[in-house]
């Protein structure tokens, strides 16, 4: 457990860090188990595929260095899956509903 907490922990980092580096803004964020919710603004000329790239290759490059007993638990194989879900805000879906999306995620239970 307490490795989980360490890797979740660093993780968030790595994300603020590389928004910032990149000049994201990350609006909301929730890690869970299996998946990532990242609410995150950015310049349109940023398309959704290459920012959700950004972080993967970035996030799972580090942790396999800082925690190399990841890999060897996947197997070697990769820490992310190969898809991702994207959305806009706008008028149906504005940025308050995603933000309270993302915050009332961790209140889920999962049965595993």
């Amino acid at each position: 457990m307490f490795l989980f907490i360490s890797i979740e922990k660093r993780v968030k980092e790595l994300f603020y860090e590389i928004a910032e580096k990149h000049d994201f803004e990350i609006l909301g964020m929730e890690l869970m188990p299996d998946h990532v919710h990242l609410f995150v603004s950015a310049a349109p000329k940023w398309a959704p595929g290459k920012i959700v790239g950004i972080f993967k290759t970035i996030i799972s490059k580090i942790i396999f260095e800082e925690f190399p007993q990841v890999k060897k638990k996947l197997w070697g194989t990769h820490l992310w899956g190969a898809g991702y879900y994207a959305a806009s805000v706008g008028d149906k879906v504005t940025a308050e509903m995603a933000k309270k999306y993302i915050g009332h995620q961790r209140q889920i239970s999962f049965d595993w």
